[in-house]
């Protein structure tokens, strides 16, 4: 599954970057948005996860992300999550960029992680900004600063991350000694060019997947596999 040179590069490996797509959410029963079956199947991406969606229905948009909120609360951090945690006892330094804004990996406890499309339980003013925690509220509420409605603290289509983040994620890309990328499709930038990054840094670069992505010819090796079942392949190594 794993080629002897990628068990050697992992087992000497001082700093391993990890990059995380709703592949790695999908065991914990969080649809898919790329897959079959998943989210975009039913819905419009740009009347659902864009400013020109919101503002044509406010209202539609708060109560897809409440029901996407629910389906997220009844859930919990899988064995993937849980064994990316265990890893960090095993290196000098683990860092985590997650696309995901589930927030399993920050239930973890992992010590470091980038939410790189923010997260679905925090919340903002769509038009002052001000920040707000989880609001349950099925009816979208307004801020009591300047009477705008609350969006999701997310990355819609459309938006860009902030360039701290951006530039903290490729810092930690060219970091790495050993970079995994799991449950990704590959195909969403900027995060699509870290593991690229970071094997222009001199990185071995590991793909976890169920299938192959548009990425697994411009890297070192695939594992075709679940993120849990490859997560327990890469924590083998270090058993004596």
């Amino acid at each position: 599954m794993l080629s002897e040179i990628g068990k050697e590069r992992v087992k000497k490996a001082k700093v391993i970057t990890i990059l995380t797509g709703a592949g790695i959410s999908a065991e914990s029963g969080i649809p898919t948005f790329r897959g079959e079956g998943g989210l975009w199947k039913n819905y419009s991406p740009e009347d659902l996860a864009s400013a020109s969606g919101f503002e044509k229905n406010p209202q539609l948009v708060w109560e897809w992300y409440t029901w996407r909120r629910n389906i997220i609360r009844k859930a919990n951090p899988n064995n993937a999550h849980l064994g990316i945690k265990k890893l960090e006892k095993y290196v000098s330094k683990l860092y985590v960029i997650t696309q995901n804004v589930d927030g399993f990996h920050k239930k973890t406890g992992i010590k470091n992680l980038i939410e790189l499309h923010g997260n679905i339980f925090r919340n903002k003013c769509y038009k002052c900004g001000r920040s707000f925690g989880d609001i349950t509220s099925e009816e979208i509420p307004l801020c009591d600063l300047c009477g705008g409605y609350i969006r999701p603290d997310v990355v819609w289509f459309g938006e860009t991350i902030s360039a701290e983040m951006l530039e903290k994620s490729y810092k930690w890309s060219k970091r790495a000694d050993v970079f995994l990328l799991m449950g990704t499709s590959g195909i969403v930038y900027p995060a699509a060019s870290f593991p690229l990054y970071a094997r222009e840094n001199g990185a071995y670069v590991i793909e976890v997947n169920t299938q192959e992505t548009v990425l697994s010819h411009h890297i070192d090796e695939t594992m075709l596999t679940s993120a849990s079942e490859g997560i327990k392949i890469i924590l083998d190594i270090y058993k004596p």
